[in-house]
């Protein structure tokens, strides 16, 4: 049964095409951005890290999860990048608008990223 806009329930199938979606826009993060290909790395070495450094489960998930942060940050950030590029080399205004506010959004989950892991790290 449909839904009022005529999309059907995903499903098992759907699910998985979704998943499938999904890791080739990390692949191509991955092959295409180095600020991804780096953040992914810090995230990797620092993981193992929140493991001795949480005292409690939702330490944990802080930790881990500002990490994962940055890195949706960074997706988000490099699509809007990929479709300003898509259109032109030429300035626009707008343009580059979106992009300093993409960059900007990383900056600050990456600014709290470090104060989550400074703070919990220092208690």
């Amino acid at each position: 049964m449909a839904d009022i806009y005529g999309h059907k329930p995903r499903g098992p199938l759907g699910v998985m095409k979704a998943l499938r979606w999904s890791l080739l826009g990390i692949r191509a993060a991955w092959l295409h951005e180095s600020s991804f290909r780096l953040e992914a790395v810090m995230a990797l070495l620092l993981a193992p890290a929140a493991f001795w450094i949480a005292d409690s489960p939702v330490e944990l998930v802080l930790l881990i999860g500002s990490l994962l942060i940055v890195l949706a940050a960074e997706l988000l950030n490099s699509a809007v990048e990929a479709v300003i590029e898509r259109y032109g080399p030429e300035y626009h205004e707008l343009a580059g608008r979106a992009k300093d506010m993409g960059s900007a959004a990383v900056f600050m989950t990456l600014t709290n990223a470090g104060v989550t892991w400074i703070a919990i790290a220092a208690m």
